[in-house]
């Protein structure tokens, strides 16, 4: 157990087994509770098919009044109907009522298998167990970020303590997904906490500019799915921070959901290696990330780099098909500090150094440089080799 995590004050955490999953040592159920009203804020995938969860979180916020997450794993409750949408709300009524507030108050997440209504009987006695292990320790935390994990290997937590205007603030940030992760944002659930005060509006805004540059810069695959939520939490109380003061708690919110961003796409399914794509001097940000996309998304880089072969053809090819203007002149591209590609001419490189580049690091670096702006954007994918195939094609059978 981790025991250096920074975490926001007034806050409870929960993670039990309720039996969704059939393996009894596998947490499915989580709450996490403000002890105060906190200020909540969300963003949700872009999929035009939303499970029933994310159809209730976007009716409640933002909002200021906010009091806690019942999350599950193993079940999506995606593409489940009215009853999908009543089993949502069921369940921030039984966690509402177990901890003293409003239905309206609580917010839900799930995620797993998609098409499955889930087992009320067990979720309903899960919900009331956990809030009978509600707790602020760094054990409860661990619990409750173990218990949102689907194929994950490992749990994804990042913390930040910052100083404003003489008073620490904490910012906790947890958050699963290992595959269907595409931007916009991935199959993810994301939750970030802060202890500081700050208004609903500014907390949609914050959580919404934090989502550009860390989740929505991340891809496994490409696909956006149904469930994907990133929640924000700010429980502080007294005058809300604003303007300048604002700044370094978006700086450290930004930091942790980079953070946690990074660890989806070290965690992918199968993947051997954690791919980091830098693009600069296009036009403008949106040019620079419609670019790294299509690099990250490619089936192409990703076999290419699996299999250690440096062949930059394909980066470059996948550049040119992104729909951005540019001339091969104005396009440069290295693996790591080795410059393969200079405005438009291939350059003389040793193949075999740079397949050993791509076979000893587990993190390995592609830049592309064009000469048309200050456009950039950092993009974080993996590698696509057999076990992701085969935990894909063996995922409900």
């Amino acid at each position: 157990m981790t025991t250096s995590w920074s975490l926001a004050h007034g806050y409870r955490y929960a993670g039990v087994h309720c039996g969704i999953r059939p393996d009894p040592e596998r947490l499915d159920l989580a709450l996490v509770v403000s002890d105060t009203p906190a200020a909540a804020a969300g963003v949700f995938t872009q999929n035009r098919v939303v499970a029933a969860p994310v159809r209730v979180c976007r009716e409640r916020l933002p909002r200021g009044d906010a009091r806690g997450i019942v999350i599950c794993s193993g079940n999506a409750n995606a593409c489940t109907g009215a009853r999908g949408l009543e089993d949502a709300r069921r369940m921030t009524a039984l966690a509402a009522e177990a901890v003293g507030c409003r239905a309206e108050e609580f917010l839900v997440c799930s995620t797993g298998v998609i098409g499955r209504h889930l087992p009320m009987p067990a979720v309903e006695s899960g919900i009331r167990a956990a809030v009978g292990r509600l707790d602020a320790s760094v054990q409860s935390f661990e619990h409750a970020a173990r218990a949102i994990l689907t194929t994950d290997t490992r749990i994804k937590v990042s913390t930040r303590a910052i100083t404003v205007q003489g008073t620490e603030y904490h910012v906790t940030g947890f958050a699963k997904g290992a595959a269907m992760i595409g931007p916009n944002l991935a199959t993810m659930l994301a939750f970030v906490l802060t202890d500081a005060p700050v208004a609903p509006k500014d907390l949609k805004s914050l959580a919404r500019r934090a989502a550009e540059q860390s989740f929505n810069c991340i891809s496994v695959e490409g696909h956006t799915s149904t469930n994907d939520s990133l929640l924000f939490f700010a429980n502080g109380t007294g005058a809300k921070l604003e303007r300048e003061a604002l700044a370094p708690l978006e700086d450290a919110a930004a930091a942790v959901c980079m953070e946690l961003a990074r660890d989806i796409a070290a965690d992918a399914e199968g993947a051997s290696h954690l791919i980091t794509i830098s693009v600069e001097g296009l036009g403008d940000d949106a040019e620079a990330r419609r670019v790294a996309k299509a690099v990250a998304e490619s089936a192409l880089v990703k076999t290419a780099v699996f299999g250690a072969d440096p062949n930059w053809g394909r980066v470059v090819s996948a550049a040119g098909y992104a729909g951005v203007t540019f001339e091969e002149e104005q396009l440069s591209m290295w693996l790591g500090d080795m410059l393969l590609y200079h405005a438009g001419t291939p350059q003389p490189f040793d193949p075999s150094t740079a397949s050993a580049y791509l076979k000893n690091n587990r993190e390995i670096h592609l830049r592309l440089r064009f000469t048309l702006g200050t456009g950039r954007c950092t993009f974080w994918t993996c590698d696509l080799g057999y076990e992701y195939v085969r935990l894909n094609a063996e995922y409900t059978t």
